[in-house]
């Protein structure tokens, strides 16, 4: 990877891979199998679709080292911007990734308890079901907690907006996604009754941010020179 043009193809490549994994495990997944306040279609839509349900952990599970690689590469490609802004973008983001993995826990504690292990006997079928449910509610949760660090898009977004070799209006939305993000954790959290209005306003800037910059970096890279030593 010696220039901003082929740094920023694989940034794009791996992106992508962690949008579409992300996307297939933590909404895709739920969607199709997880019913809302109904536990005993939740557990059958789970027993029915166990295939789908694994392939879904497995997805959050590669989502989460895949991110790794990400900001690593990300990293490379925007140290010489700002090094400061570029270690406090890994920092953040970083701090994301062991929450996605303890948060596939929850998933495993349901489908554990669906599956009728032998310890488990001593609860009724009505019980496992309803334990099941609040690990899955846990589990959303787990992400809602997790947006609280979505200011690593914020540091991108600077970084971004400040290259020259990126287009600075990737940088603007990269910044208005972050505080999508924030609005998404905190508001579930501070202010549960509006939680489906500011989901839907939040949901305008991290449909355009992220799959912006996938988007760009895929199909147009980055204006072609030699990586600079970070500073």
């Amino acid at each position: 990877m010696d220039s901003t043009k082929k740094t920023a193809r694989i940034a794009g490549l791996l992106y992508l891979v962690n949008a579409v994994t992300g996307f297939f495990g933590i909404i895709y997944v739920p969607s199709r199998l997880i019913v809302s306040g109904n536990a005993g279609a939740t557990a059958n839509n789970i027993i029915v679709s166990e295939r789908l349900f694994r392939l879904g952990v497995a997805s959050e599970l590669i989502c989460a080292v895949e991110f790794i690689f990400l900001l690593w590469v990300l990293y490379r490609l925007l140290a010489g911007v700002s090094k400061t802004h570029a270690s406090l973008m890994v920092m953040w983001g970083l701090a994301f990734v062991p929450i996605m993995c303890v948060n596939v826990l929850n998933e495993i504690a349901a489908l554990t308890l669906l599956r009728s292990a032998d310890f488990l006997s001593v609860l009724g079928q009505s019980e496992r079901e309803s334990l099941a449910m609040l690990f899955l509610e846990l589990h959303r949760y787990g992400y809602i907690v997790g947006w609280i660090f979505g200011p690593w898009l914020f540091f991108l977004g600077v970084l971004v907006f400040r290259s020259g070799f990126l287009p600075r209006i990737l940088g603007v939305l990269l910044i208005a996604a972050c505080f999508g993000y924030l609005a998404d954790s905190l508001t579930p959290l501070l202010l549960p009754s509006y939680e489906v209005i500011v989901g839907r306003i939040a949901n305008i800037p991290l449909t355009l941010g992220e799959p912006a910059i996938i988007l760009w970096l895929l199909i147009r890279g980055a204006k072609d020179q030699r990586l600079e030593a970070a500073a």
